[in-house]
């Protein structure tokens, strides 16, 4: 018994330290309308990690995760603002996700585009989110619904009911959280379903699989590791033509600290044909300057075309890209660096579409670039 009273107490020790280092994430690390503008500025490196970073296999307690190696190619702004902001444009958003809201009342709203391939032209995009009151005995950070101007008027989505809201994380969330899951549904509303109808069915499992050390260039911090998998069902109908499909696989591994509101870094995976494949990577940041000394991908740079080009402000874009291309990323920005949209393709049959709820309102010349594991290749786009 002496002899193992030592090791019990060793063992105590340890779960005590590991219990005081592990983050817990909770309500206020969520996103929050912020004060400045460089405060939530995110870089993106290569969907191809420097071969000094860690596998993504690396998981369990007090890990040492060194990704410094990053490098961005572009970098931008996620922005959250106050509800009432958007609401103060639209009785319909007042209704939807104000203080009249009901179960869709929300607490912050964010310029994003919404998801799924949306089947008709839309402006001035914005996705809902709530975090659950202090006081609440389930608390969770949730997606509520989305918002878009059809035509000058500005027209509500929300999930089929408040079961089926997309739950992103439920707290407290750390190292010894079980895994969990929701399963979320929407489709457009009635008023537009006569001009273009979609619908996506959602499967989120988050697990966490460690914590620990987590090394980019934004700086050293501790972490908890959630991976997510995301699974949807998208159905669209647009011109009479209707079509439903199931999306690959994906995963999101997120790091996530204290007081951070975004995770740190977050690297998407892609599952096909039954191998995973980085499709994104992206970190929180400071400014940076970017340098483009990244090599061209000769095969995309000799077909890539955009068309129409010039194009119109609410009209899509055609990309032609080399037929069988892997993953790929598309981005655009404007002359002097401000990132426009991001979009991730798992592949193309050799012909992508931008709706224009990518560009947005955007007029003036744009430089798009397709990123592949080969390099970039850039096209001057002009919206008139």
């Amino acid at each position: 018994m002496r002899r193992l009273l030592p090791l019990l107490l060793l063992a105590t020790a340890s779960t005590l330290a590991q219990a005081q280092v592990s983050p817990i994430i909770d309500r206020t690390d969520m996103p929050a309308p912020a004060s400045g503008v460089d405060s939530l500025r995110l870089s993106v490196a290569r969907p191809v990690l420097p071969v000094t970073a860690p596998p993504l296999t690396r998981r369990g307690a007090n890990q040492n995760w060194n990704y410094a190696g990053l490098a961005p190619i572009s970098q931008r702004v996620e922005k959250y603002v106050p509800v009432a902001t958007v609401t103060a444009t639209s009785v319909f958003y007042v209704l939807t996700f104000g203080a009249l809201g009901g179960v869709n009342r929300a607490t912050v709203a964010s310029p994003q585009a919404l998801p799924g391939a949306f089947p008709v032209p839309v402006t001035d995009t914005y996705q809902f989110y709530a975090t659950s009151a202090a006081t609440a005995s389930a608390q969770d950070f949730r997606a509520v619904g989305f918002g878009a101007s059809l035509n000058g008027t500005a027209l509500p989505v929300t999930y089929a009911n408040q079961a089926q809201q997309d739950v992103i994380y439920r707290f407290p969330l750390s190292f010894a959280s079980a895994a969990d899951s929701s399963n979320s549904f929407f489709q457009t509303p009635a008023a537009i379903a006569t001009v273009g109808y979609l619908s996506q069915k959602r499967k989120r499992v988050n697990r966490p699989d460690a914590w620990g050390t987590l090394i980019t260039p934004f700086g050293t911090y501790q972490t908890v590791r959630v991976v997510t998998t995301l699974v949807d069902h998208d159905s669209v109908s647009f011109s009479g033509v209707s079509q439903g499909f199931t999306l690959p696989t994906t995963r999101e591994y997120k790091w996530l600290a204290k007081t951070q509101h975004v995770p740190l870094l977050t690297i998407t995976t892609t599952l096909l044909a039954g191998q995973e494949t980085i499709t994104g990577v992206e970190y929180r940041d400071s400014y940076r300057r970017i340098i483009r000394l990244g090599t061209r991908d000769a095969a995309t740079d000799a077909v890539l075309a955009a068309y129409p080009n010039p194009s119109a402000v609410g009209g899509p874009l055609a990309l032609s890209v080399p037929l069988g291309s892997g993953p790929l990323t598309v981005s655009a920005t404007d002359l002097v660096g401000r990132e426009l949209f991001r979009r991730n393709f798992s592949g193309s049959t050799g012909l992508l579409s931008l709706g224009a709820e990518a560009f947005g309102t955007f007029r003036g010349v744009a430089l798009l670039t397709v990123t592949t594991s080969q390099g970039t290749a850039t096209r001057r786009v002009v919206r008139e």
